[in-house]
C-alpha cells in the first residue's frame, strides 16, 4: 500500500512538473510562429514510423533533409504530385527553413506549372491550362503557409509579390506584397522600388505610385534606374502633371 502511494504520488508530481513545462514549449513555439508543425498521426502515415520516431527524438532536421533529397529525385523524374506531398512534409517537420518554403512554391508554380502546360499526353489545351493553374495555385499555398510560419522575414513577401506579378498577373497584390516586404529594415532596396512599379499598374493606384516614384527619386539617389527615371517621365504626361511640379529627368 505505502508503494502504491508513493508511486501515484511520484506520478502527480510529475504531472504538476510537466503541465507548466509542456505551457512554457508550447508558448516558445507559438511565439516563434510554429504554426502547423505538430508531430501527429497524419504526419506519422506520411513520412513513415521510422522517420517520425526520429523526429520525435529531435532529429526534425535531419529527417527534413532527407526528405527533401527524395523531393529533388522527385523533381529529377517530373513526380510532381509526389514532389509537392514531400515538400509538404518537409516544411511540416521545418517551419522556420525559409529556403524549404521559397523552392517548394518554385517548384509547384514554376517547374511543375510549365510542364503542365506543355504536357503532350493532353491535347485539350483547356485542361492544360487548368493544371497549369492548379501549380499556380499549390506554389502560392506554400508561400502563404510559408508566411505564416516566418511572418517575421521578409523574403516569402518577396517571392509571394513575384508570384503574383509573374503567374497571376495581379499587380495591385504584386504591389502590396512588395510594400510589405520593404518595411523589414533589411530587405534589400529594389523592393521599394518593385513595389511603385507593380502600384502603377494597380488601376486607381497612378497617383499614389507616381507620388512614391518621386519619393524614390529624390531620397535615394542610389536608386535612380532607368526603369524609375522612364515611368515617371511618362507619367508625369499621363498625369497631366503641372510643368512647375514636375522632375526634370533628361532623356537617355
Amino acid at each position: 500500500m505505502k508503494r502504491a502511494a508513493l508511486v501515484s504520488v511520484l506520478v502527480l508530481l510529475f504531472g504538476v512538473v510537466r503541465v507548466p513545462m509542456e505551457h512554457a514549449v508550447s508558448q516558445s513555439h507559438k511565439a516563434a510562429f510554429f504554426r502547423g508543425a505538430e508531430l501527429n498521426l497524419e504526419l506519422r502515415e506520411q513520412i513513415g514510423q521510422g522517420a517520425f520516431l526520429a523526429a520525435l527524438s529531435g532529429f526534425r532536421s535531419l529527417v527534413a533533409d532527407g526528405l527533401w533529397i527524395q523531393g529533388h529525385t522527385a523533381w529529377q523524374r517530373t513526380e510532381w504530385g509526389r514532389m509537392a506531398y514531400i515538400f509538404t512534409n518537409v516544411t511540416t517537420l521545418q517551419p522556420r527553413v525559409i529556403m524549404f518554403w521559397d523552392l517548394s512554391a518554385w517548384h509547384m508554380a514554376w517547374n511543375a506549372s510549365v510542364a503542365a502546360y506543355y504536357d503532350e499526353s493532353q491535347p485539350r489545351e483547356v485542361l492544360r491550362l487548368r493544371a497549369q493553374r492548379e501549380y499556380f495555385d499549390l506554389g502560392r499555398d506554400f508561400l502563404d503557409r510559408g508566411i505564416a510560419n516566418n511572418p517575421d522575414k521578409w523574403d516569402l513577401y518577396d517571392k509571394m509579390a513575384i508570384l503574383l506579378r509573374d503567374k497571376y498577373e495581379d499587380h495591385c497584390g504584386a504591389a502590396e506584397y512588395f510594400g510589405k516586404a520593404a518595411e523589414f529594415p533589411e530587405a534589400p532596396a529594389y523592393v521599394k522600388r518593385m513595389a511603385a512599379y507593380e502600384l502603377a499598374k494597380c488601376p486607381g493606384q497612378e497617383r499614389k505610385a507616381y507620388e512614391r516614384l518621386v519619393q524614390l527619386y529624390n531620397d535615394f539617389p542610389d536608386e535612380r534606374q532607368l526603369t524609375m527615371r522612364t515611368l515617371i517621365r511618362e507619367m508625369q504626361e499621363s498625369l497631366e502633371i503641372p510643368a512647375e511640379q514636375r522632375i526634370y529627368i533628361p532623356e537617355e
